[in-house]
């Protein structure tokens, strides 16, 4: 809080406008719709170290609820760029926290449920590609 001032959490109308200001936010900048860069433009404060810390020491535990998040990242653009996204999504989080004034929901409970419906349709579809009803081996509920 002593980062960010007296007027504190209010004077970014929005988290998008916080995660700029911490310089945390990609850079877009385009030219005839064509995107030129995108790079995390420089500058640094005490509060995003400590956020892009926050988040590295996410990326080197097993399991947490933004390890799902930093591992996509890292192995699609490498690690540099997990830390940056990761200390975003920390500083977007705090930033509802604060102005909501709400604790912390994990999403990994409503993840987990879809992950769960997205494998149980495609074992149907599996079920079904050999001509057999998956509803009759009774295996699966009937559907309502």
């Amino acid at each position: 809080m002593s980062e960010i001032g007296p007027e504190g959490f209010s004077r970014f109308p929005t988290a998008k406008h916080f995660a700029s200001w911490l310089r945390l936010a990609p850079n877009n900048r385009m030219s005839g719709g064509k995107i030129l860069s995108n790079k995390v433009p420089k500058g640094s404060s005490r509060l995003k170290i400590a956020l892009r810390n926050a988040a590295n020491a996410i990326g080197n535990q097993k399991d947490w609820d933004l390890g799902k998040f930093f591992k996509k990242i890292a192995f699609r653009k490498g690690r540099k760029a997990a830390i940056s996204a990761t200390a975003r999504k920390l500083g977007v989080i705090i930033y509802h926290m604060v102005t909501k004034k709400e604790a912390y929901k994990s999403r990994t409970e409503y993840v987990f449920l879809d992950e769960k419906r997205r494998q149980l349709a495609l074992i149907r579809k599996r079920i079904a590609k050999f001509g057999i009803d998956p509803n009759e081996i009774g295996v699966f509920p009937k559907p309502s």
